[in-house]
């Protein structure tokens, strides 16, 4: 017999969303334990991983004008043409650490509770329109090709090495390919929250905002 879903209930619980995606993916307690192991194998690298997504960020004009707003809280000077803005600046070193926190979070993060889930959901809802002022209004396409390329560069650090036995590189590639489909759909959620609610007030939401600390 199928287990029955509560179609509301999985829009407005989180936890409820969570345990029904836990299910579909087979994410378990096991999944958690083989990040756990992973992280002590891609910290050292951290510091070259989050490079490596903000140069591959700089790389296209439509991703870097991201860039060009500013941060809640940051004080710094903010160039006021694409062109003034280096991966060099301030604020960029401020998003540099911001994904440098969320990769050790992830990745260590020994029990999923409601606290944790609420900090994925907010990783999602910052990038709408959704948070308020501080809040930008990313491309969902952006998002995506990110959330692609900041697996991809883990999966790299994985195959590369040779510290682990083939059944824990399985284990580890698995669990960082649920962890992506579940950060993914914390996103999406939010994403398509905004269009309803844009469609139902038809109104376009505002693209000059501050800023809180996030990806782009």
């Amino acid at each position: 017999m199928a287990e029955h879903i509560d179609a509301n209930r999985i829009h407005l619980d989180l936890r409820y969303r969570f345990d029904y995606l836990s299910k579909f993916l087979n994410f378990t307690s096991d999944d958690i334990a083989m990040l756990n192991t992973f992280a002590p194998l891609v910290f050292p690298l951290i510091p070259v991983l989050t490079d490596t997504v903000y140069r591959k960020l700089f790389s296209f004009d439509i991703t870097k004008q991201y860039f060009l707003k500013r941060n809640e809280g940051f004080e710094g000077f903010l160039p006021e043409k694409n062109c003034g803005v280096t991966l060099d600046s301030a604020q960029m070193e401020l998003r540099r650490d911001m994904l440098s926190m969320y990769l050790k979070r992830i990745l260590t993060q020994r029990d999923w509770n409601d606290t944790f889930l609420q900090y994925l959901s907010q990783i999602g809802k910052i990038h709408t329109d959704q948070a308020g002022s501080a809040s930008i209004n990313v491309d969902y396409m952006h998002i995506n090709a990110l959330l692609g390329y900041l697996e991809h560069l883990l999966i790299d650090v994985l195959c590369t090495t040779d510290t682990i036995d083939e059944k824990t590189k399985r284990g580890i590639l698995m669990a960082v390919n649920k962890l992506f489909w579940i950060q993914n759909d914390f996103f999406t959620m939010h994403y398509l929250i905004s269009v309803k609610n844009s469609t139902l007030s038809g109104k376009t939401s505002e693209t000059e905002k501050t800023t809180k600390c996030c990806w782009l």
